[in-house]
């Protein structure tokens, strides 16, 4: 097709939007709600252009209105640039602080509103909420009321239980608001830089994150691998480390929940690994308000998990609750849905029947009655919950003290100490040490790392116009 903008004849494909064809063509046209890999949305308006078509004219949104064969656009006319102008003085009057507003209305030449509102930093173009759908598909945070009430943010504005910290909705939001949202858990660069400084201590591995020791253990207590996470629980509880432990144990079947427990008995009867995403963030917040003397908790999860507490415990939302980070390795987790489909046409048993599961070697072993069956992880790909893939760490780089298998001798445990915190619990177990691999790690965690980061190169890219 062939179309006009700006009195310069220009090329455009089926399919393409205005602000497409004029990106590709060099032609500037501001906005803010606009990203290359998401669905059009209209929402800061900022892209309105003035079209001709059959001698009508009339102004549309750049970023949805479809390229058409002999369409002549205007992208800076004295009716466009007062409309831009109007939209920005509205914008710079609910967000008067936002440096990317205040450099879009000076552009225009506004440089104070004529009608000041409340002080916003949300300015509802809705990058955050659909990135989180569309592209990671965790949709933690969705639009909530309507009109000038409208706002973002979670179910019933509570902690969310979906949020797994990937930054993605920080990354593309054009202001500062998603970063104040309290109930959701964007863990940036700069946030992992202050977390370590403040909380870690050791040399800085740029595969496995902050460490002072790495060693393959083996403990008393039978387990996953070398039983070492049941072995530090039961051991911080009685040396009295902490007060309580948040565990995660089978409820119905294979299905599990997370609970945070004192009780010994009850931290041996949940061992074992469930590949599954177990709410967490709310357990926490509702342990606090059950039991306000608990403030020394112990924390057991995968990686999006300990970056949601650290970043929950940088904000200081945790009040002063100490918490003591017990990460997993994590590739990924699984729907359970999926997972107990899989299992019953793969192997013909149930997983709600399992005794056991565990991911060792690149293989996915399920034991049920005795029997043990294996697959490839790989065979697994259409069952892996939502985000995963946007998951840059394997090895849980914001904990205390990390824990797999990958990279320890079958019956082992591998132990990544990253604190003081980790060094003490550590130093008060009881078990027996071995040489680790520590290729292995840095191979599966780059492979992790590298996944995650061809997925987020397509945000950043979508951000560069």
């Amino acid at each position: 097709m062939r179309l006009e903008i700006d009195g310069k004849a220009v090329d455009a494909e089926p399919g393409q939007t205005v602000l497409e064809v004029a990106h590709r063509n060099g032609i500037y046209i501001p906005t803010l709600c606009y990203h290359r890999a998401l669905k059009p949305f209209g929402a800061c308006r900022l892209c309105s252009v003035e079209i001709e078509k059959h001698g009508h004219k009339r102004i549309v949104t750049a970023c949805c209105y479809p390229a058409e064969e002999g369409l002549v656009v205007r992208t800076n006319s004295p009716d466009i640039r007062e409309l831009r102008k109007m939209l920005l003085e509205l914008l710079l009057a609910r967000c008067p602080d936002e440096k990317r507003i205040q450099q879009l209305a000076r552009d225009y030449g506004v440089l104070e509103p004529r009608f000041p509102l409340e002080n916003e930093h949300c300015i509802l173009c809705g990058l955050c909420t659909r990135v989180c759908d569309e592209l990671v598909g965790v949709s933690a945070i969705n639009y909530i009321s309507r009109g000038i009430d409208r706002r973002v943010g979670t179910p019933y504005e509570e902690p969310s239980d979906d949020c797994i910290g990937c930054g993605s909705c920080a990354l593309v939001c054009p202001t500062e608001a998603i970063n104040l949202n309290e109930h959701i858990y964007p863990v940036t660069p700069d946030d992992v830089s202050s977390i370590e400084a403040r909380y870690l201590e050791g040399e800085r591995d740029d595969d496995l994150g902050v460490y002072q020791d790495l060693i393959a253990a083996r403990s008393h207590i039978r387990g996953q691998d070398g039983g070492m996470v049941t072995a530090l629980l039961v051991s911080g509880i009685e040396h009295n480390i902490f007060d309580a432990a948040l565990i995660v144990r089978r409820i119905n079947g294979y299905k599990s929940e997370a609970v945070i427990t004192p009780d010994i008995e009850e931290i041996k009867e949940a061992r074992g690994t469930r590949y599954l995403r177990v709410p967490m963030v709310s357990k926490i917040v509702e342990a606090l308000k059950v039991h306000p003397e608990w403030r020394r908790i112990a924390i057991v999860g995968t990686p999006c998990e300990m970056r949601a507490v650290r970043k929950l415990q940088l904000r200081q939302q945790i009040g002063n609750v100490e918490p003591i980070l017990i990460g997993l390795f994590c590739f990924e987790s699984f729907d359970y849905d999926g997972l107990s489909e899989f299992v019953g046409d793969r192997f013909g048993v149930e997983l709600d029947r399992a005794d056991s599961t565990q991911i060792s070697h690149g293989k996915f072993i399920i034991g049920v009655n005795g029997e043990t069956y294996s697959c490839a992880v790989g065979e697994l790909a259409g069952h892996v919950r939502e985000g995963c893939t946007f998951c840059t760490d394997f090895v849980s780089r914001l904990a205390d003290i990390s824990i797999g298998s990958v990279g320890s001798p079958d019956g082992y445990s591998t132990v990544i100490v990253r604190s003081s915190k980790g060094r003490e619990l550590l130093k008060l177990t009881e078990f027996e040490r071995t040489e680790v691999d520590k290729r292995e790690i840095t191979r599966v965690a780059r492979l992790k790392n590298k996944r995650a980061e061809e997925n987020i190169k397509v945000i950043v890219e979508g951000l560069q116009k």
